[in-house]
């Protein structure tokens, strides 16, 4: 297994100078009358650039302080300010001067609910492709720079993932939520996203809430233990989430970027660790909100409750790879009637495209060389779907094709047998890189033979002796 978990104290490594990136999506700023127009997409980039706009209009404040005029914006009360203060409603020199039209834009996009309609508010889609709900990310943040202890930041945990998942355990165990954690989504539209929905019934730590979590964490810790602050919140913002990969992928990336959260995460937080913050959050929750103290007993049965929910987080979150849904890619529908697999099943077939030959290095070229597989399988060789189950991408990502559960076409023969799995590229003369050829190696076979109700069973294992060239899938 690559990524070893840290101990509670870990740190990684300070970032390092690098081109930033980010897709150019629609912010118009007019002025009108004394505030500022904002019209914007619900994009990371976007936040990023409204944020500048705070910065730039307020010269020479501190990041932390920044930080508390978002958190004003919000209204988060109670939890939230037992760990990082309250902040006075008429203070000019503790937080920024912003007018209504940006404020209310930051607000909209840090106070995350969802909806009786399944849509998920507070989240921002990623330039990799990903979902992340802005607060517990910058929680985290504000957390790591008021820390006095390097690498001990009081509050990280609670304040960005323990509160939300074992408020979503106790829920399940009493059977008000129909599962512990995600889902996770689909955005309305991946180039000028507005409105997410969740492709299931919302549990209270949903897959965008958890990446926020584990980004807080991961960033609360960083600037925590860097001997200069940041000199910019956007700018850190723009270095973790808008990295562009150069030539030879995430092998030449600089550790501390969005692509490798679960990496770096899995580095830092270990099970045990995560097991007594969600405890020790309840139980602060019982006492801030409900002004009770929680007795001997009643902890001993919550830790057994947690305890369940945390294999389930670390299966889903830390033994697995991140997979981007078939509507995230933009998936055509299926055509006829899928197949039903028979798991668990006993193999994992590797290939590579070949067509097309060059690996893809972006959520946006990944998912239109997705398209183009799935239209030369339907189109050209007349098949229903793309004939893969999964495909990874040098991008830090797998894309699902059939899935888990349902038989693919990409091993004429052994179709029923096991999973189809394809690295984007042609690798007959050289290999994935190091870094890809790990997310299939090490993470999806985990993934596989994990827990039984996600994931097809115990008996599945992965057969990889080597790269061996299939050429074209074969139905």
């Amino acid at each position: 297994m690559s990524g070893a978990q840290g101990v509670e104290d870990s740190m990684i490594s300070p970032m390092e100078p690098h081109w930033k990136w980010c897709l150019t999506f629609l912010v118009v700023l007019v002025s009108a009358h004394t505030d500022t127009k904002v019209t914007s997409s619900q994009h990371m980039g976007d936040f990023i650039r409204v944020l500048e706009q705070v910065e730039d209009s307020n010269p020479g404040l501190e990041p932390v302080n920044v930080l508390r005029g978002l958190r004003r914006s919000t209204g988060l009360r109670d939890f939230v300010q037992h760990f990082l203060g309250t902040i006075r409603e008429d203070s000019t020199s503790e937080a920024p001067v912003m007018d209504s039209n940006l404020s209310d834009f930051i607000g909209r996009a840090m106070r995350h609910k969802v909806t009786e309609r399944g849509r998920e508010e507070g989240v921002v889609l990623t330039a990799d492709g990903t979902t992340v709900a802005m607060s517990p990310v910058l929680l985290g943040i504000e957390a790591g720079l008021v820390s006095k202890t390097r690498c001990r930041v009081r509050g990280l945990y609670p304040l960005t993932l323990a509160r939300n998942m074992g408020l979503s355990f106790q829920r399940f165990h009493s059977s008000l939520l129909s599962q512990r954690l995600g889902p996770d989504g689909c955005w309305d539209d991946v180039t000028s996203p507005q409105v997410f929905t969740l492709s299931d019934k919302p549990s209270l730590a949903t897959d965008a809430l958890v990446n926020g979590g584990m980004d807080g964490v991961i960033l609360g810790l960083e600037v925590s233990a860097q001997s200069q602050r940041p000199l910019k919140l956007s700018s850190l913002l723009r270095r973790y989430y808008c990295h562009r990969l150069e030539g030879e992928g995430l092998d030449a990336a600089p550790r501390l970027i969005s692509r490798l959260r679960r990496e770096n995460f899995r580095e830092l937080a270990r099970p045990p660790l995560l097991q007594r913050q969600v405890v020790r959050s309840l139980v602060l929750q019982r006492r801030l909100i409900d002004h009770s103290t929680m007795l001997a007993q009643e902890k001993e049965e919550l830790t057994a409750v947690v305890r369940e929910g945390i294999n389930e987080f670390v299966h889903r979150y830390m033994d697995c790879p991140a997979i981007i849904p078939r509507c995230q890619w933009g998936a055509a529908p299926y055509r006829g009637t899928p197949t039903l697999l028979s798991l668990p099943l006993s193999f994992m077939y590797i290939h590579h495209t070949y067509q097309p030959g060059q690996p893809c290095l972006t959520f946006q070229q990944c998912s239109a060389d997705m398209r183009s597989m799935q239209r030369f399988h339907q189109d050209d060789r007349g098949w229903d779907d793309i004939g893969y189950s999964f495909v990874a991408g040098s991008d830090g990502y797998l894309y699902e094709g059939h899935g888990w559960h349902w038989q693919g076409a990409h091993t004429k023969g052994y179709n029923s047998k096991g999973y189809g799995v394809s690295f984007i590229g042609d690798y007959t003369s050289s290999l994935p890189s190091q870094q890809t050829m790990e997310l299939v190696r090490d993470r999806l076979a985990s993934c596989a033979v994990g827990v039984k109700t996600s994931c097809p069973g115990d008996a599945f294992y992965s057969e990889i002796t080597g790269w061996e060239h299939f050429g074209e899938v074969q139905n």
